[in-house]
């Protein structure tokens, strides 16, 4: 009988350890690379002009969130200064969107 455990407990250790082998030879999932923002990558935009805070609010921020209607001007401030490092913005990119959410 204690053969039998001692068979039965290797058996399965070696099925749990070629499972394991097999799992890591699966090509792993994508990983999701840090990509800079379209307008910090390029400081221009299609026209060869320098970005407007419009443009840089919809490369930006439109993939999660609305443009705002009010917000008073502090609050805009400080909800960008804590975006701006989610987001990965540059500093003019901030100043852009600055002037476009509270003129």
């Amino acid at each position: 009988m204690k053969r039998y455990l001692i068979c039965l407990s290797l058996l399965v250790l070696f099925l749990l350890g070629g499972m394991g082998a097999v799992a890591l030879q699966q090509d792993p999932p994508p990983v999701q690379t840090n990509q800079k923002s379209a307008s910090s990558v390029s400081n221009t935009n299609a026209h060869g002009e320098s970005p407007t805070g419009e443009e840089v609010f919809q490369a930006n921020c439109a993939r999660c969130h609305r443009p705002p209607m009010s917000i008073s001007p502090r609050t805009t401030g400080t909800i960008i200064m804590h975006m701006r490092a989610r987001a990965r913005l540059s500093r003019q990119d901030e100043q852009l969107l600055l002037k476009y959410l509270a003129p």
